[in-house]
């Protein structure tokens, strides 16, 4: 989880411009779309849902597009979600849902006293986590259910603590919370290319398999001779803009740091782009969600571009620390529960619905 930085998911007309390549043609939200040459994840979304925000469909299609969302092949066949967030015509989220309760409900209970795993999330992160959405926030939802998924039957609290450092330099690592919700994990297999605050997610803590696995984009200005890298090699010397708090290691484990780049670290993602804008930032490395916003907040989807041969694909996963004596068996309850709910669909009719909710608080926001 990383601070001060919200996550969201906004429908915005009138940004084709914000993404590279052909218009994709004739798909539909809710139908199958076989992929055209030239087609990239962001000018499907923009002719489906009139917005350059693709990550709803890359989470209906995360088995099919692999771990490059800008390597899209010819002829492969997505499934479009439906305009708000569901991929079935006939079956809502809200249905999924009921039906796995009603199958959970009548699961064998234990009879053994087992103390509630105790959850730790922090508010003001919609979608992410939030005390003013039901459950609060998707990520509350999934680990709460999991632990009544595959098998399990354990009781659990979950408090929100808005001190993300705290998080992770004392309430964990001191056992008055179990499972720290929602936080991105770097390769730990590329730990020697990482600094030291993100080998200390490697080295203290155990995590859950990916929770969530948002994409990060890579922006410029449309005449930036940046603006056609082919690979990340292409961006040393450049001026890379990340928020304040957020996490670098995408950049790290490609060997972008200083003094083989700049980085330009500002609050908000809207701030990035408008780097881009000034002149101050040559290429702004934000979450798509996020970025598919603050370009239609800032009115400059005819002079901003993504990348379309680079992406990065991050991994939030639940985290304990490896001092707590059961944070293995919690993170395998919680396993085991995500992957009863991936298989049946539960998983998906979460996150849609809650991002459903969302985009509506949104709206209301903006009129």
């Amino acid at each position: 989880m990383e601070q001060r930085i919200q996550f969201f998911r906004v429908a915005a007309a009138g940004i084709a411009a914000l993404l590279i390549g052909t218009s994709a043609s004739a798909q539909e939200a809710c139908k199958p779309y076989t992929v055209q040459a030239g087609d990239t994840l962001g000018t499907i979304a923009q002719a489906a849902f009139g917005t350059g925000d693709y990550q709803n469909i890359f989470n209906a299609n995360r088995e099919i597009i692999g771990d490059n969302p800008a390597n899209l092949e010819a002829g492969t066949v997505l499934n479009m979600p439906c305009e708000d967030g569901r991929i079935s015509e006939t079956v809502t989220a809200e249905q999924i849902i009921e039906e796995q309760n009603k199958k959970a409900l009548s699961a064998p209970k234990s009879n053994a006293y087992e103390p509630p795993v105790k959850f730790l999330a922090g508010s003001n992160y919609a979608p992410f986590s939030d005390e003013s959405l039901t459950g609060g926030g998707f990520l509350l939802r999934l680990a709460e259910t999991a632990m009544h998924r595959g098998g399990n039957n354990r009781d659990y609290m979950s408090a929100f603590v808005n001190d993300w450092s705290a998080h992770l330099e004392t309430l964990l690592p001191t056992g008055a919370f179990d499972v720290g919700l929602g936080w991105f994990m770097p390769n730990c297999e590329k730990r020697d290319m990482l600094s030291d605050a993100m080998r200390y997610r490697c080295d203290q803590f155990d995590a859950s398999l990916p929770v969530y696995e948002p994409v990060v984009g890579y922006y410029t200005m449309k005449d930036s001779s940046f603006a056609g890298a082919k690979s990340f090699d292409d961006y040393k010397g450049a001026r890379i803009c990340r928020m304040d708090g957020y996490f670098t290691f995408d950049l790290e484990e490609e060997g972008l740091t200083p003094p083989v780049i700049e980085l330009v670290r500002p609050v908000l993602p809207e701030d990035c782009m408008e780097a881009l804008v000034t002149g101050t930032a040559d290429v702004a490395g934000i979450e798509v969600q996020s970025a598919a916003d603050a370009v239609a907040k800032l009115g400059i989807g005819t002079d901003v571009v993504e990348n379309p041969n680079l992406s990065k694909v991050l991994s939030m996963s639940f985290i304990a620390h490896k001092s707590n004596p059961f944070g293995k068996q919690y993170i395998t309850l919680l396993n085991r529960g995500l992957t009863e709910m991936r298989n049946s669909g539960e998983w998906y009719a979460i996150i849609s619905s809650t991002l459903k909710e969302h985009n509506e608080n949104l709206m209301k926001m903006a009129n």
